[in-house]
């Protein structure tokens, strides 16, 4: 039977799950990438936008032709845009200038209204994307704040969603899940679901080093001290989460930018799958995670590749960019 659909956003969810048989040979587990690049807009987030956005329908929330506003790094805004021109709203989005040009240019495209702002800035500065989402929201009329960060519908579109689809495809075997955390949604929606399936599945959260998220599981305290910029875009963060359920995370890893762009940049020579730089990040935090853990040959290990590599071709994929910020380009080819 052919695959005949209405529109483009009856492709969201039901990504593959593909093996990976090149990049993680030391880690005796069978080591699988759930592709969420294959869902229409290319990134996980077309999950949640379409879930928030659907539920705010259905609640009479969102009216015809209104406005949707949205705090992004690239991904979810990109999920709004395109739901948005299905379904005849205007968007409106706020993104941090650690976002590369053809991210941006890619959100105008699809007809968003984009502000830039500072990604240096605490959260609660007026500056700060998060803050100039929300004044937008508030001075336009019959418009939405899809607030990913504390919407517990981020959560609720990976329980009912990638986490049925990762247990079904494990056939219930799966012993580990790891995933980056930004919002925390993905992470804390699909550990939730499995969890409950079997309490003994590992989940390990991944985080980037300038981030508190990590250090926040340990001790229950914001270390400012931690906070410094990075390059990994939708990793980490410098505030908490409302999506975040830190009580479902086993525990967290930490990774840095040169390391997360090799891993990705590996995982395109090894495996052929062209990972964003959270793809990197989440297969850093695998190596890490096993030098002090022990797999067995029986183990299923997921990894959720959150969204594809041509979003960064100016920057992780980049010799250019790579060596401006010190990462040798050498060092790749050592580990090949």
């Amino acid at each position: 039977m052919m695959n005949v659909f209405d529109n483009i956003l009856e492709l969201i969810g039901n990504t593959p799950l593909v093996k990976l048989n090149g990049i993680m040979k030391e880690v005796p587990a069978a080591v699988y990438a759930k592709l969420e690049s294959c869902n229409p807009g290319h990134s996980t987030k077309d999950r949640i936008a379409a879930h928030i956005i659907e539920t705010a329908e259905k609640k009479g929330v969102l009216k015809p032709g209104a406005t949707i506003v949205e705090t992004t790094s690239g991904n979810t805004g990109f999920s709004i845009a395109m739901i948005s021109i299905i379904k005849g709203y205007r968007c409106i989005l706020a993104v941090s200038n650690k976002t590369k040009p053809e991210k941006i240019a890619y959100l105008k495209a699809l007809g968003a209204k984009v502000y830039v702002c500072p990604a240096d800035v605490p959260a609660d500065d007026p500056r700060s994307y998060y803050e100039v989402a929300k004044r937008i929201a508030a001075e336009t009329p019959e418009s939405i704040y899809i607030n990913q960060y504390f919407n517990e519908l981020n959560i609720e579109a990976h329980y009912t969603g990638t986490g049925p689809e990762i247990w079904k495809q494990t056939k219930g075997k799966i012993t580990h899940i790891f995933a980056c955390c930004g919002t925390g949604g993905t992470l804390s929606g699909t550990a939730k679901f499995l969890k409950e399936q079997n309490p003994d599945i590992k989940v390990i959260g991944v985080d980037a080093d300038g981030s508190v998220l990590k250090t926040y599981h340990e001790t229950g305290v914001i270390n400012y001290n931690e906070i410094h910029s990075y390059q990994i875009e939708g990793l980490g963060k410098n505030l908490i989460p409302g999506a975040l359920l830190f009580d479902q995370i086993d525990e967290f890893i930490r990774v840095n930018d040169e390391n997360s762009a090799f891993a990705a940049r590996e995982t395109a020579l090894k495996e052929g799958v062209m990972g964003g730089y959270t793809t990197g990040a989440v297969v850093q935090a695998l190596k890490q995670y096993s030098e002090s853990h022990t797999f067995s040959a029986e183990d299923i290990v997921v990894l959720i590749f959150p969204d594809h590599g041509s979003r960064y071709i100016s920057k992780i994929y980049n010799d250019e960019w790579m060596e401006s910020q010190g990462f040798s380009i050498q060092n790749l080819e050592e580990v090949l």
